[in-house]
């Protein structure tokens, strides 16, 4: 390639470009580089320190304190529940033995009237059952008499029958009398 105005013309150099050293790792830059990175990290530092963290901590402590007022409130909400539940389960007991005791009452009542009921059928039946007895005690004394008219006319029929002669009727009524009386 030609030269012109006496400098070397722009090629590239055979080893492909890596005469120099990254920058980063030259000697030479290096105390200044380290100067920049100190004045860098204290800008830094100061920024963050002075504007972002107070706005976060800021931000952090509204945050807590709101989760400190929920969990406040939500104490105060289960309390209220469960003094809530205490009256609800007190007033349930209360209702219970309330209906224990007008159930029992209404089974005393009820057992009082059947009882009445009972008693007032027993002695009607028991009236009946007099009555019933007496007109027995009437039918069987009627029967009885025809019993012994009747056995005293057939016992006088049989004697007449086997013997040919008509018995005495106070005879054959006191042997109808004795065998009767057992």
């Amino acid at each position: 390639m030609a030269e012109s105005h006496g400098k070397p013309a722009a090629h590239t150099e055979a080893d492909g470009g890596h005469a120099r050293t990254f920058p980063p790792f030259e000697k030479s830059t290096f105390a200044s580089q380290l100067v920049s990175l100190l004045i860098a990290f204290v800008a830094l530092y100061l920024i963050v320190s002075r504007l972002a963290l107070p706005k976060v901590g800021g931000t952090i402590d509204a945050r807590q304190g709101a989760i400190d007022t929920d969990l406040a409130d939500a104490q105060k909400l289960k309390d209220q529940s469960d003094s809530a539940l205490k009256a609800y389960e007190a007033e349930l007991a209360n209702s219970r033995a309330k209906a224990q005791a007008i159930g029992t009452e209404a089974r005393e009542k009820f057992n009082a009237q059947a009882e009445a009921e009972r008693k007032t059928l027993e002695d009607r039946l028991a009236a009946k059952l007099a009555d019933a007895e007496k007109t027995i005690a009437a039918t069987r004394k009627a029967a009885m008499s025809n019993v012994n008219t009747i056995a005293s006319d057939a016992a006088s029929a049989i004697v007449q029958q086997l013997t040919g002669v008509a018995p005495d009727a106070k005879a054959v009524a006191s042997a109808v009398d004795a065998t009767l009386k057992g």
